[in-house]
């Protein structure tokens, strides 16, 4: 029941803004999944929109103590909410991960610019999550300018990381989120060193 109120509902929401989906639900049971570009509080309904809309259940991950108050907490947990202590960049990645690893089944939603606001570049870590959880990457989408959104192409990470964001740049080229101007370049910093963790 509640997961047909759940597809009711994402599809009345796209429907009312006049979006449409592009592509389905991944061939994979765990992966990484790209949310770019991410320049807006509007990113998160229309996500949970298309993931309803494909009888999804996806996940993210956010700052441990947020999930310890004792309203908040239950409420995120509803939204797919996923509690990590990442006090450290690097143990985040690996803590991450070893979720990744532990779940039979999850779709780990990781927006690489890691904020709503201006971004230079890319983080890596959703990167390096994947590489580490042996996961794929799945290239989720929100493009505004063409009100569409979706789940695109896997992406298998070689551990080439300067090769495999080529690929990334190539694909969300023609991507523009609500606030295009915010939006991070694909590129990298320092290859090979994960940056800062993006999560809420």
């Amino acid at each position: 029941m509640r997961r047909r109120v759940r597809n009711a509902c994402g599809r009345a929401w796209l429907r009312a803004f006049g979006w449409e989906i592009d592509g389905g639900a991944p061939p994979v049971e765990k992966a990484v999944v790209v949310a770019a570009p991410h320049t807006s509080n509007w990113d998160l309904p229309f996500t949970l929109a298309i993931a309803w809309s494909l009888d999804l259940d996806m996940k993210w991950v956010g700052k441990h103590t947020l999930f310890e108050l004792p309203v908040w907490g239950p409420f995120l947990r509803s939204l797919g909410g996923i509690g990590v202590d990442r006090r450290t960049k690097n143990d985040a990645v690996k803590a991450i991960a070893d979720v990744v690893k532990d779940s039979e089944r999850i779709l780990l939603i990781v927006p690489p610019e890691g904020t709503r606001g201006v971004a230079k570049r890319w983080k890596t870590g959703f990167y390096w999550i994947a590489v580490e959880a042996e996961v794929p990457i799945v290239l989720g989408f929100l493009d505004f300018a063409k009100k569409r959104g979706g789940l695109g192409e896997l992406l298998h990470p070689t551990g080439d990381i300067a090769h495999d964001f080529e690929l990334l740049r190539e694909f969300y080229r023609d991507k523009k989120g609500k606030h295009p101007e915010r939006q991070g370049d694909v590129s990298l910093g320092e290859v090979g060193v994960p940056t800062p963790m993006a999560t809420a």
